[in-house]
């Protein structure tokens, strides 16, 4: 009885979430904070600098140029579908650096900011996974040698 409704249901769920627009849109989403971060980097390059210099990384101007480049051409490439499974590796790789580095929670002391920054360090982690996740489905459509990869 079970098997019978998740198949109707998936019958019926199938066609909507299975479209490009709705596969757009979630890559779109995934996407959006490097998006924004990188738009926000370019628009105010000053405070990106003092980002980077924050976080002991230097020098900074340079490291935050490539990251902007970076953010938003890996955006790109998984938003489009051109070599989507690099940009997806790149940016879960990105996404645990960066976390492991501003998200230092075991350096705080017990209280509501080290457990607000302990969720915020787990949240990142899936968003890691979930780039993961569309590397995955990439290179499985390429290794069955499906075509239609956008």
């Amino acid at each position: 009885m079970l098997l019978r409704m998740e198949a109707k249901l998936a019958g019926v769920c199938t066609p909507v979430f299975t479209s490009h627009p709705v596969r757009w849109l979630g890559l779109l989403a995934l996407c959006s904070i490097y998006i924004l971060s990188g738009v926000t980097k370019l628009l105010d390059f000053g405070s990106a600098v003092a980002e980077m210099e924050r976080y002991g990384l230097l020098p900074a101007r340079p490291i935050a140029a490539v990251v902007v480049l970076f953010q938003l051409s890996a955006s790109v490439m998984v938003i489009s579908g051109f070599l989507r499974w690099i940009g997806s590796l790149s940016l879960a790789l990105f996404t645990v650096l960066a976390t492991v580095i501003a998200l230092r929670f075991w350096e705080m002391p017990p209280g509501q900011e080290r457990f607000m920054t302990m969720n915020m360090f787990v949240e990142h982690l899936g968003l890691a996974g979930a780039f993961l996740l569309v590397a995955w489905y990439d290179l499985h459509r390429w290794r069955r040698g499906d075509r239609d990869w956008s």
